[in-house]
């Protein structure tokens, strides 16, 4: 077992400078990084943030939730217009400094990166027990998908916005992306979070993914319904391993959701050398 072959996918999502980034606050707690061409921007609005030796300070004036939100809109849609940030996506985002539940506004996902927030989502392993062991659904993202087209993703994930439960997201992503109905989408296992933080050309992003194993009956087949997906496949989990260890195949954070797979269900052993390493690596945090 090539242990390397999963480590790269590890140092990949966790590489960054931080000397390339200035941090944005909001009463003192971090709540987001920035790169020179958002930082310089921010500087256009000195009545909403002040801009110091420590980072860009999102000033106590705005004192709720609906008026930080309506500014980071605001900024959002100019920044834009201006080309400092590529799109509006149309999901909102949470803005926080820690969990979910500490979001003091939200902005539109396409733009977290931008400012270096904490993204959440959700990533679901359907796997099939047989006669000959594990076997795991694998899907084929669209050739039109703006990010990692082809490439192959877990049965089902997405994005966590955040006026939706956990649930409640779960749910509507197994319906949309795989058809997988309510009632067998409520027996996914939550088995966890991943946390990365990774360099990009637009900003960072310090992501955490729940994940989720789900059980299915041989019987069943995942369809797509909202067109994110060109095909599934059904492979031996040793197939999927070999996928991860020795190709680019998978989107780059997909691999983690795997090889924490391998790692719950003894495919990868505290017997492997490196075992450590990987338990280690799939839990970075900034």
């Amino acid at each position: 077992m090539n242990m390397h072959g999963y480590l790269r996918h590890i140092e990949a999502l966790n590489r960054w400078e931080p000397g390339n980034f200035k941090s944005l606050f909001f009463l003192g707690q971090q709540i987001g990084h920035l790169k020179q061409p958002v930082w310089d921007a921010l500087g256009n609005w000195p009545e909403a943030f002040r801009i110091d030796d420590t980072g860009a300070h999102l000033l106590e004036r705005y004192d709720t939730f609906e008026l930080r939100t309506q500014l980071l809109m605001e900024v959002t849609k100019t920044l834009v217009d201006e080309g400092v940030f590529s799109h509006i996506h149309g999901e909102q985002y949470p803005v926080t400094h820690s969990g979910r539940e500490t979001a003091i506004a939200t902005v539109d996902r396409a733009t977290a990166s931008y400012l270096g927030l904490r993204a959440y989502g959700q990533h679901l392993n359907g796997f099939v027990r047989s006669e000959k062991g594990l076997k795991l659904w694998i899907a084929r993202r669209a050739a039109d998908r703006r990010v990692f087209p082809d490439c192959l993703d877990n049965m089902v994930a997405g994005g966590l916005p955040h006026n939706l439960s956990l649930a409640e997201n779960l749910r509507k992503e197994c319906m949309e992306e795989a058809s997988v109905p309510a009632v067998l989408a409520n027996r996914a296992v939550s088995v966890g979070a991943l946390t990365y933080c990774r360099e990009t050309p637009a900003g960072l992003r310090p992501d955490t993914l729940y994940c989720y194993d789900l059980e299915l009956p041989c019987d069943f087949k995942p369809q797509n319904s909202d067109g994110e997906v060109a095909e599934f496949m059904l492979l031996p989990v040793l197939e999927v391993a070999r996928l991860v260890s020795e190709t680019d195949e998978f989107k780059l954070n997909c691999n983690l959701v795997v090889i924490d797979f391998l790692l719950r269900h003894g495919i990868i052993n505290p017997e492997t050398p490196g075992y450590l390493d990987l338990v280690q690596g799939l839990h970075e945090n900034i």
